[in-house]
């Protein structure tokens, strides 16, 4: 049921993203919304963290979502406004170190992700990029890994 509620929420954030005109508005909309609804619910971070492998049901939907991250993503890109480097995987360890961010920071400055959500988008704008990364992404088995370590899983 809270998974469900979390899905239809991520869901809504990704149709609304798509849903702009300019693909810059909608990544950016996408991401500042996933995040906020990670700090204000965290059946949402649990969701896009995949933090429960076990359960099918919640996999599925974070599965979606990632998806859905997917085509956001694509899409800047496309329209020549995103790191043409910038992949899924990045967006979901952005996500993952978010979540654990916006806990520990909730009784304190409740805010203070904002700041590192501006950071990551001034730094992903093409007009920003500075030349090919250092680094490889992750690959989507590593992302797994991570993901599932970042959640607490052994």
């Amino acid at each position: 049921m809270v998974a469900g509620l979390a899905a239809d929420r991520l869901g809504e954030a990704a149709e609304h993203a798509l849903s702009f005109e300019e693909a810059w508005e909608g990544f950016a909309y996408y991401i500042e919304r996933v995040c906020e609804l990670q700090a204000t619910d965290p059946a949402v971070a649990d969701v896009v963290s995949g933090r429960f492998p076990a359960a099918e049901c919640l996999m599925a939907i974070c599965g979606q979502a990632q998806d859905a991250a997917t085509r956001i993503i694509e899409r800047a890109q496309l329209a020549g406004a995103v790191r043409p480097d910038f992949t899924g995987e990045d967006l979901l360890l952005f996500f993952g170190t978010n979540a654990l961010l916006a806990r520990a920071v909730a009784d304190t400055a409740p805010d203070a992700w904002r700041r590192q959500v501006a950071f990551l988008l001034d730094g992903l704008s093409t007009e920003a990029a500075q030349g090919p990364l250092s680094v490889a992404p992750l690959t989507p088995q590593q992302m797994h890994e991570v993901m599932g370590r970042l959640a607490g899983a052994p």
